[in-house]
């Protein structure tokens, strides 16, 4: 199936974003591991949180998580530490995302893991064992869902978890977006040096807990904004907040520098607001940025400054060769369907120095490598060029209403042949 995308001429809209998926992942496992009976409010429906819920609820003896990354991550620590034997397994692409680095570093906090199949990669069979926990070394440029997941059960090891992160610290603020959570639930957890993070055997609490919005689906909007020929163009956004912990919240001050203003309703700190999204007027011609802590808000911001015409350098991008695609080439190929050629630097860098070729379709047609970021991004760029977007289900993992929101805004959306 594809959908062919076709835009308003003007762009006012009251958007009911999905709840944070980082927050609900999360907010899933500490639950879990606090012994709660309630599960926390206004959890994302997306599926990479379905899936967790299903596989906390009934611990089959094989869980699939599908193409869920942060689940697979985070599950594989959580069954470290709760008795029973299960195989946990995904899809053909999850089969071949590595996790070796999670694996060994359980391994040396006594976890038993096997692999199923190849070693470094899913499925894995996990025998649950009370671990006793102490110091851990591990690099701190891989995924923070590592990071994380290791975090989360730092609480339930005997002598807790020091967790030393050795050469450059990526996506640092999804670490303190899990320490902030864990802090949330009674945890004691917090660094203790630049490059060291201590967790005490301090069990969690269990509490009611109530999920904001996400700041990655809000970024879509505001690419729209940016791109939208309505001088007018207003878009409200509900349920974020001014000071939030999510790291995709940086996409305020991105996009201040591509046009789009941010005007919060109330300024309380930590209160849940509705937020304005509006034209500055103001652009700038080139933009150079490090995505080394926002890497998820990347195909994003290189859609909207391809559509614009704002050149770009964009570095900190190491970790999208292993997402749901690789991501780099992923944009490269598609972004030359819209007539941009894209350089990528040892698969850290991207750039676009305005190099334009001719589009080799009227309507061209992106492929979306089944990863959720590439329809999602790739939509808004109707404002600017037609497209279509092959197999646009793929939203379902991060915002399944994706579609019936971009409906409600305006846009035409329709099966194509």
């Amino acid at each position: 199936m594809k959908y062919s995308v076709i835009s308003p001429t003007k762009l006012n809209a009251n958007v009911p974003l999905p709840a944070s998926k980082s927050m609900s992942n999360r907010a899933l496992i500490i639950y879990a591991l606090s012994g709660g009976m309630r599960l926390p409010e206004n959890l994302s429906d997306c599926d990479d949180t379905r899936v967790i819920i299903e596989a906390l609820r009934y611990m089959p003896d094989v869980i699939d998580i599908k193409a869920a990354g942060t689940a697979m991550r985070f599950m594989t620590a959580y069954l470290s530490v709760m008795r029973g034997t299960h195989v946990i397994t995904g899809t053909e692409r999850m089969k071949h995302r590595p996790i070796s680095v999670l694996v060994e570093a359980l391994r040396k906090l006594g976890a038993d893991i096997e692999y199923e199949s190849v070693e470094g990669f899913p499925p894995l069979r996990i025998t649950g064992r009370t671990l006793t926990g102490g110091v851990l070394e591990i690099p701190g440029d891989v995924s923070s869902q590592y990071i994380s997941a290791l975090l989360m059960i730092g609480p339930v090891l005997k002598d807790g978890l020091e967790l030393r992160l050795t050469g450059d610290i990526i996506s640092r603020p999804y670490i303190d977006l899990t320490l902030w959570m864990m802090r949330e639930f009674g945890a004691d957890a917090d660094w203790s040096s630049g490059d060291t993070i201590s967790v005490q055997p301090q069990p969690y609490k269990s509490r009611d807990y109530f999920i904001e919005s996400d700041w990655s689906g809000a970024s879509y909007w505001y690419e729209m904004v940016a791109l939208s020929r309505d001088r007018d163009a207003t878009i409200h956004l509900s349920g974020l907040t001014d000071g939030s912990k999510q790291g995709d919240s940086v996409v305020k001050y991105i996009f201040s520098l591509l046009g789009v203003k941010t005007i919060f309703e109330t300024r309380e700190e930590g209160c849940l607001q509705m937020v304005t999204l509006k034209k500055s007027g103001r652009c700038v011609p080139r933009l150079e940025y490090d995505f080394v802590n926002s890497p998820d808000l990347a195909q994003t911001v290189v859609a909207t400054c391809c559509a614009l015409g704002v050149k770009f350098h964009f570095r900190g991008l190491s970790t999208l060769k292993i997402k749901e695609t690789d991501r780099i080439e992923a944009l490269k190929t598609e972004m030359l369907k819209i007539g941009c050629v894209l350089k990528d630097v040892d698969g850290r860098e991207l750039i676009w120095d305005g190099t334009r070729v001719a589009v080799a379709a009227e309507v061209p047609v992106i492929d979306t490598y089944d990863d959720h970021r590439m329809a999602l991004a790739f939509a808004p760029v109707s404002l600017r060029h037609p497209v279509c977007i092959n197999n646009p289900q793929v939203v379902s993992k991060s915002y399944p209403n994706f579609w019936h929101d971009l409906r409600d805004a305006g846009f035409t959306i329709s099966a194509a042949e």
